[in-house]
Parts: structure tokens; C-alpha cells; sequence
């Protein structure tokens, strides 16, 4: 059990809030937030809604907020406004063991303003999983020369599954220089739980798809282990083993998408995230991470045009970020992460106001083995240049 969540406090529970105006839960919101000053740290991932990122101290990508959090010396609590794996990574960070100890034994309190704020393609590689296809890759290949790669975006358990065999932790900024990392060590890379940041970065660095293959961890076999519906053959000949999971939201994103926007937008730039399908991004003028996306808009001069690939609330903030500019989501349909947007003011109060109460509610804890391996693979990744 990686994970324990505090009982709320009765005499206040979550429906007293939902009722409430807006402006009043911003009121005491910030109320909270002046009474505790720097002792509380409310972290707001990119992809939350305007009206909760209004209130959040840091904003940023999930392994970015999570590291500067830790740092902060007079931080007793912080709460995260994004998903599940992202506050337990928060927890990991700011709970290793020479942190606790320079604060006399005391841990910082991280909590999930909703619990119901999980992540689909992190949910798609369970820890059983990767462990029987681990188990079942060494039937066939020495898995002394596979690295197991995983991406941020993933469970505490399998961060700690990676620290135990050698493995590493990556970004969607720093994929590629793992995977280098990797190759200098072994023949093979099991990457998961997103196929297409792996399959995307893998292409970037020269590995032909024929040298990749899929691993569906459902596949069933009569008889013997089913190989994640792989030959043999093919998974002795593939140098990068991809789990088969996505992320539901770039999923979304298609080359005719792409096109469309080409023959509507004369000069557009298409930029979009990694986690896109091999195809779309091969139609992109760019690919990056949500920093690199952010990045690219901000430096760009006055007059361009942009069609982006990536979740709907970030697209619509540099929108209106940046007047001087064209920005056009680059799907016709509405995508954006519905997880995350679980968080709201509600939740944020609800959660807030408990914790400087002394009674946390969602509270992330991660036991001490599984942040213990967990910090080796976020080490490792550390030590990539």
C-alpha cells in the first residue's frame, strides 16, 4: 500500500462546500493561504483551470513544482492542485530522509484536494502488470540487459520498480538523454506507461520502428507466457520495448487535425506535445514538452500563428497570454484533461481549510521502502546531462 488518506473531518464535510459562490471560496481561499504564509505551498499544474491557478504560489509542470516545493525550508504543508501520481511525487521529494532530519523529524503534510484526481495512462501500467511482463521478458531475453524507463507520469510503485532493477524515471524534457543514459548501460529499454513519448523520442535518436515493438499487458496466451502479444523473435530483435498506454487527452490529436489547420491558416506553425501519436508529430513543424511549448509562444514575435496539441485549458491561457499572437487549439473537438479538472474551488477550500486546522483530508503518504527506490530512479534521472 504506497498511499494512506486521512478521514475528513465529520463536523465539515465536502457537500457544505459545493454550494458556495465562486468569490467566496476564493475569499477564504486566500484567507487560509495569509494566515498560514510560507508554511503552506499550494502547487498549480499547467493544465488546471484558471480559476484554481489564480490561487497557486508555483506553477509548472509536475516534476518541476514538485522539486521546488521540496526545497523550500519553511514549508510545513503543501497542497497540489494536479493528480494523484504528482502529489505522491511531491510527497517522495519533500520526505526524503535527509529533509525529515534537518527538519528535527518533521514531515511536510501533501494533500490531493481531490482523490478522485487520477491520471488514465498512468492507471494503464498497474505494478502487477509490470512485474509479470518483466517476469515474462526473462523467458525469453536477459532482462540484465533491459533498463526499465518510466515516465514521471506514473505511479510512486513504479518509480521504486525502476530503482530496484536499474531503471530510471524521465520527462518528457529530458526522454531522450535517459534514454542515451539507458543505452550506455543496456542492449534494450522497457519503456512505459506512455508508447508514444517513447516511440517519438526512440525515432528522434535514429532507432527504426523495427527495432520497437509493443507490449499489451491484456494479451492472453493458451499456453506459456503471452509476451504482451510479441513473438519471441520480435521482442529479441526490438531494442525499445513500448508499453501499450497513452495519454487520453494528446490521444485526441490527429494528422488530419494537422492538416486542416495547414489549409485554414496560411503560415501556421503546428507545435504539439510528445505524448501525440507518431503521426501527428511527424506532421508538427514542433514537438516538445509543456515548457518547451510555452517557451516557444513566449519567444515568438508579434503576428504568428500557432495550431497547439495539447491540453485545452494550457492553450486557452497562452491565448489570452499573448493577444499579439494567433494561438488555435489545434483539435476541433473539446480535449481536455478531465482528471485534473476535478480540482476545484470546492475541493481546494474544502482541503485547505482542514489542513490549518490540524485535520488533513486526502493526505499522500508514500511508504518509506517504496519512496526509497523511488528517489534512486528520480536520482538517476538527477544525474542525466
Amino acid at each position: 500500500m504506497s498511499t494512506a488518506v486521512a478521514q475528513p473531518d465529520r463536523a465539515a464535510p465536502f457537500p457544505a462546500y459545493r454550494g458556495l459562490d465562486d468569490a467566496l471560496l476564493a475569499e477564504r481561499i486566500e484567507a487560509v493561504r495569509r494566515r498560514m504564509g510560507p508554511r503552506l505551498v499550494i502547487l498549480g499544474h499547467h493544465y488546471q483551470q484558471d480559476g484554481v491557478i489564480a490561487h497557486a504560489d508555483l506553477q509548472g509542470d509536475s516534476y518541476q513544482l514538485s522539486r521546488s516545493a521540496a526545497e523550500r525550508s519553511d514549508c510545513e504543508a503543501i497542497a497540489f492542485c494536479g493528480v494523484h501520481f504528482m502529489a505522491e511525487t511531491a510527497d517522495i521529494l519533500a520526505n526524503r530522509p535527509e529533509k525529515v532530519a534537518a527538519r528535527d523529524g518533521r514531515r511536510v503534510t501533501v494533500v490531493l484536494p481531490d482523490m478522485a484526481a487520477g491520471c488514465s495512462m498512468a492507471d494503464m501500467a498497474a505494478i502487477d502488470q509490470v512485474e509479470d511482463a518483466w517476469a515474462d521478458l526473462g523467458t525469453v531475453i536477459d532482462t540484465a540487459d533491459v533498463t526499465p524507463v518510466t515516465y514521471i507520469n506514473s505511479a510512486a510503485s513504479l518509480k521504486a520498480f525502476c530503482g530496484r532493477h536499474g531503471g530510471i524515471v524521465c520527462t518528457s524534457s529530458n526522454a531522450r538523454a535517459v534514454l542515451e543514459w539507458a543505452f550506455a548501460r543496456t542492449k534494450r529499454v522497457l519503456f512505459f506507461p506512455d508508447q508514444h513519448l517513447g516511440r517519438n523520442t526512440a525515432r528522434g535518436m535514429g532507432i527504426p520502428l523495427d527495432a520497437m515493438c509493443v507490449w499489451n499487458p491484456h494479451a492472453l496466451s493458451g499456453a506459456g507466457p503471452a509476451l504482451g502479444g510479441n513473438t519471441p523473435e520480435h521482442l529479441a530483435a526490438s531494442r525499445v520495448i513500448l508499453w501499450q498506454g497513452h495519454c487520453s487527452v494528446h490521444a485526441m490529436f490527429r494528422p488530419e487535425h494537422v492538416d486542416a489547420m495547414r489549409a485554414n491558416l496560411p503560415g501556421v506553425k503546428v507545435l504539439v506535445h510528445p505524448e501525440c501519436a507518431m503521426e501527428v508529430v511527424d506532421k508538427a513543424d514542433l514537438a516538445g514538452s509543456t515548457s518547451f511549448i510555452i517557451r516557444q509562444v513566449e519567444a515568438a514575435p508579434p503576428g504568428t500563428t500557432w495550431a497547439i496539441g495539447t491540453e485545452l485549458h494550457l492553450v486557452k491561457r497562452l491565448e489570452r497570454q499573448h493577444p499579439e499572437q494567433t494561438i488555435r487549439f489545434l483539435s476541433p473537438t473539446i480535449c481536455m484533461c478531465a482528471t485534473m479538472y476535478r480540482i476545484d474551488l470546492a475541493h481546494l477550500c474544502w482541503s485547505l481549510e482542514h489542513l490549518e486546522r490540524g485535520r488533513p483530508v486526502n493526505v499522500i503518504r508514500v511508504d518509506d521502502e517504496t519512496a526509497g527506490w523511488a528517489v534512486t530512479a528520480l536520482e538517476r534521472m538527477l544525474a542525466v546531462r
